[in-house]
């Protein structure tokens, strides 16, 4: 994001300071302590970590769940998802939090949330998701802190990275969790891969077990290839620059319409002003598709395929600002991957920006800032028709184009839990009714 990072870091940063076998019986096996916060000035005070007063957080005597009932649940207004289970930032020792991610262990079956934070990364077992338990932290490593924090998870193995400088990627065994038996407990990581001193984002593609940094101070900002074939011990595999900046992308094995390409690795990057599409099945020869951009561009922020690899759901994150509209989401229509066609685009029911998006079924789940998390119906897509089918509003203050509110979304628990990260208020837990 490096337009944003000129001009909107201090919108950001101004806002900050102000404002994913039997399961084993945690209640026997975890103590939680809590530690004391010294930036506490009144420890009697439910939430002083809080940076937004006029921006509510779950208290007591809330009674987790809450059911969303006539459009609120709570403080929150919510329609179809109930609000589970809450966790503030402050609660982690943290100001600011950001990138959420998930990892189900395949041992005992137990949900673990992700939640990227500026002063590090925590792991919340989320198997009662009404009494979350916070198991640990990872310390943010080298570069100190940093706003930007971005999690996937590969093989039991967490890979996280930050645009602070000297960062690297970290490397955290995720199967540690089963260790900890006072919780919270402060990790480090198992390794960092320093072939890069910071990154904006980590894509990882889980069929073909690499991985690729986008944003970093190699290959022009463009993907750095990491291959994972060894988790705990990843290894450089190229790169590719010839389409610049990646801010995002989404690599998979295609499985689409376009015939010419089904079998092929392909990276689909937001590049800041197009969406950029690469051949990368061989990591030593990566081939250039297409590019395609779209009207009212300002920045190309993220994008994920329909499970049919034919559309594709773009967010830019800063139209909103820059044009006055309310939430606009691009689709185009991949069916001729070297030639890429703008399908329609959707428009939301609010000016909130909208900054990462999901798709899982017949459903896009996407973190719309200050109007939270909206769930939009793309059944009919191929027919140019996407309805928003819910949401669960993390930021009631307003519903504004700020950098307020929800950041990310996890929606792949096999549960149905699903957790919105909140860059202030902290990590919910949210389920459909």
């Amino acid at each position: 994001m490096k337009r944003i990072l000129i001009l909107l870091v201090p919108l950001a940063l101004y806002s900050f300071s102000i404002s994913c076998s039997k399961t084993p019986d945690f209640s026997e096996t975890v103590v939680i302590t809590e530690e004391p916060d010294p930036n506490d000035p009144d420890p009697n005070d439910p939430d002083p970590n809080d940076p937004d007063p006029n921006d509510p957080d779950p208290q007591d005597p809330l009674v987790y769940p809450v059911e969303c009932n006539g459009q609120f649940a709570g403080p929150y207004p919510c329609n179809g998802y109930d609000l589970i289970g809450w966790l503030s930032t402050g609660s982690f020792q943290a100001s600011a939090g950001n990138d959420c991610w998930g990892w189900t262990d395949p041992v005992s079956g137990i949900e673990y949330a992700i939640y990227g934070l500026d002063s590090g990364t925590a792991f919340i077992n989320i198997s009662n998701p009404s009494e979350p338990i916070w198991i640990a932290k990872v310390r943010g490593g080298a570069g100190g802190s940093s706003i930007w924090r971005d999690i996937k998870v590969y093989n039991d193995h967490a890979y996280i990275v930050s645009e602070a400088d000297g960062h690297g990627m970290q490397v955290f065994d995720l199967t540690r969790l089963r260790d900890v038996t006072v919780a919270p407990e402060l990790l480090d990581a198992d390794n960092t891969y320093t072939e890069f001193r910071s990154a904006h984002n980590i894509v990882i593609n889980e069929e073909s077990g690499f991985a690729y940094a986008v944003g970093t101070n190699t290959f022009g900002g463009g993907p750095h290839f990491i291959d994972l074939q060894n988790p705990a011990n990843p290894v450089a595999a190229g790169g590719y620059a010839g389409a610049g900046y990646s801010h995002d992308a989404q690599v998979v094995i295609y499985n689409g319409p376009d015939t010419n390409y089904v079998g092929k690795e392909i990276y689909i990057g937001s590049n800041e002003n197009s969406v950029d599409i690469i051949d990368v099945t061989d990591k030593s020869n990566p081939v250039s598709i297409s590019s395609i951009s779209y009207s009212d561009v300002d920045y190309t922020h993220q994008a994920w395929l329909t499970e049919n690899h034919q559309y594709l759901i773009i967010g830019d994150e800063t139209d909103e600002l820059s044009f006055g509209f309310n939430t606009k989401t691009i689709i185009l229509d991949l069916t001729d991957l070297n030639n890429p066609q703008h399908h329609f685009d959707y428009t939301g029911t609010n000016p909130s920006i909208d900054h990462n998006g999901y798709v899982l079924g017949d459903r896009y789940y996407l973190s719309s800032y200050s109007a939270g998390l909206r769930v939009m119906n793309i059944t009919e897509i191929a027919n140019s028709t996407m309805l928003e089918s819910g949401y669960f509003d993390v930021h009631p203050a307003d519903n504004e184009p700020g950098f307020n509110g929800a950041w990310s979304v996890y929606p792949y628990f096999s549960s149905g839990n699903i957790i919105v990260s909140d860059t202030e208020s902290g990590l919910f837990i949210v389920k459909a009714q």
